[in-house]
């Protein structure tokens, strides 16, 4: 039961971090993407079992390393083509 409650305890503090991580390094989408999916589900997972607050913040944080990083490549590709004279 102890080592149940652990992981539970470390889910929360884990996502947070890689919600962070997300953010930082929105930059490098290899690195960003992951760790940002991984913080929402460990976000999610926490935050319906135990109702933690730290899940939640782990889970926005998350999102918003996604969103950050989808953002800045969905822009340069939209520069790119626009610089290029279009698709066709």
């Amino acid at each position: 039961m102890k080592d149940k409650n652990e992981s539970r305890i470390v889910m929360h503090i884990v996502s947070l971090v890689l919600g962070i991580i997300s953010i930082l390094t929105s930059l490098f989408w290899y690195m960003s993407i992951p760790t940002g999916i991984v913080a929402i589900i460990f976000g999610v997972k926490s935050y319906k079992k135990i109702g933690s607050k730290l899940g939640l913040a782990g889970m926005i944080t998350g999102i918003v390393g996604l969103a950050l990083s989808l953002l800045i490549y969905i822009t340069l590709f939209i520069i790119l083509i626009l610089e290029n004279g279009g698709i066709f």
